[in-house]
């Protein structure tokens, strides 16, 4: 074997040329596809965390229906009390739960006394929802950020209604709010900050405290919109999803119906995760799709490289492939000669490819990368890696390619008939 191995380098040292040009379209193929996964994936990571960690948390309860009609924001499909409870001691019971902040969400009228607007309110509890969504506060570009996220009386609006409606930290607002019984009523209150808009224009949602917001919709019982939840480890999405859904199917609904006996008005609760709730989740899965592409052109890259390379060994070698034959070298140590010249120049390719890839990757993350994500003003570094599962995975499946694109032309001159190999011009 290690004849065979020195015979395969010598081959290849003779093709200089040719030789470095095919290693270096696999290098290129490598370095390609390592340093999309990743910068894609740090881009993909920052902009799931604006929206996890500023907005949405990583999953999120409701009432079955809610997120159907969220656009209205449904009064009438909040959680009671009792339905609240009951998800609480679930969510306490479930250790990959880092917190939960219990929300309502409801739609006003917005205004300085000479203009009127339309606004999302969120009403919060403040200690909860900064440490279930910690960018947050991070959010705020006018105003204090000391102490509480937001005090009784007090309001945080996004930027775009600040800016088209004038108005600054200190101004004193009015809200108007329709309830569940179709009376209307109003509560003044004072701007605590600014938010810096993460969705673009379209980004109209307010917060206040969660009594305020019960005392604006005058609420008798202290109902819930939705419950958001962040996780200690995020990588476990999928899986606290379904074990949350399991837990919650049990929960009853008006009728004291189970989800699990399937009567009735069916679920009474619904358990989305982030992607459910962001319509940005479809350039996630578009991120994804793209890295599945980028793979695909580099295996392409290699087969055709190599096989190009094999394919024109065997042309130019077809005298020395019948010699060789002539004087007693079986057909499998012939099949294994050119086999491991193609296993060398994957090899070689894939480990000059992963060495350049992993320099530029820490450089990037030496000399860090801002890039402007949405309306934000301020500019988010990235810090591009990549798995050690990746790097294995893309360097496997180059290896294996290039055997694969060496085994015809291997094939072939390991069945060379010697008379006529010699006898070639």
């Amino acid at each position: 074997m290690l004849n065979i191995l020195k015979i395969a380098v010598r081959n290849l040292t003779r093709f200089g040329r040719r030789t470095l040009l095919t290693s270096s379209l696999i290098t290129l193929g490598i370095v390609g596809v390592l340093l999309f996964i990743a910068v894609s994936g740090s881009f993909k990571a920052i902009m799931i965390g604006q929206f996890t960690d500023a907005m949405l948390g990583h999953l999120e309860v409701h009432h079955k229906g809610y997120v159907a009609s969220i656009d209205s924001l449904p009064l009438n499909l909040n959680m009671q009390p009792t339905m609240v409870e009951k998800v609480d001691q679930v969510l306490k019971k479930v250790d990959a739960v880092e917190s939960y902040s219990e929300r309502i969400k409801l739609g006003a009228m917005f205004s300085n006394f000479t203009e009127t607007t339309s606004i999302r309110i969120n009403g919060v509890d403040p200690v909860k929802e900064a440490a279930t969504t910690p960018l947050l506060p991070g959010r705020i570009i006018e105003g204090s950020k000391e102490g509480a996220l937001i005090k009784p009386g007090e309001i945080l609006i996004p930027t775009v209604l600040a800016r088209g409606m004038k108005v600054k930290v200190g101004d004193t607002i009015v809200l108007v709010a329709t309830n569940r019984d179709g009376s209307v009523n109003g509560k003044t209150f004072v701007v605590r900050g600014i938010l810096e808009s993460i969705s673009g224009p379209s980004g109209k949602d307010g917060y206040i405290t969660l009594n305020d917001a019960r005392d604006l919709l005058r609420m008798k019982e202290p109902e819930i919109s939705e419950i958001a939840i962040r996780l200690k480890n995020p990588a476990k999405l999928d899986q606290v999803y379904a074990e949350l859904s399991q837990e919650l199917s049990g929960i009853a609904g008006k009728q004291g119906q189970s989800a699990m006996a399937g009567k009735g008005g069916g679920a009474a609760l619904e358990v989305h995760t982030w992607a459910d709730l962001s319509p940005f989740a479809s350039i996630v899965r578009m991120i994804d799709l793209l890295a599945v592409f980028i793979k695909v052109m580099m295996v392409s890259i290699v087969l055709i490289s190599v096989m190009n390379v094999m394919v024109m060994a065997v042309y130019e070698r077809i005298r020395e492939i019948g010699t060789i034959s002539a004087i007693g070298t079986p057909p499998g140590r012939i099949l294994s000669l050119f086999l491991t010249e193609g296993l060398l120049l994957g090899l070689g390719g894939a480990a000059l490819g992963t060495a350049i890839s992993l320099a530029v990757i820490y450089a990037l993350n030496v000399w860090k990368v801002s890039i402007h994500f949405g309306m934000q003003e301020q500019a988010i570094k990235l810090s591009p890696s990549v798995s050690a599962s990746d790097v294995v995975t893309i360097a496997a499946m180059v290896v294996i390619m290039a055997l694969l694109a060496s085994l015809q032309p291997a094939w072939k001159a390991s069945r060379m008939d010697p008379i006529t190999a010699l006898g070639h011009v």
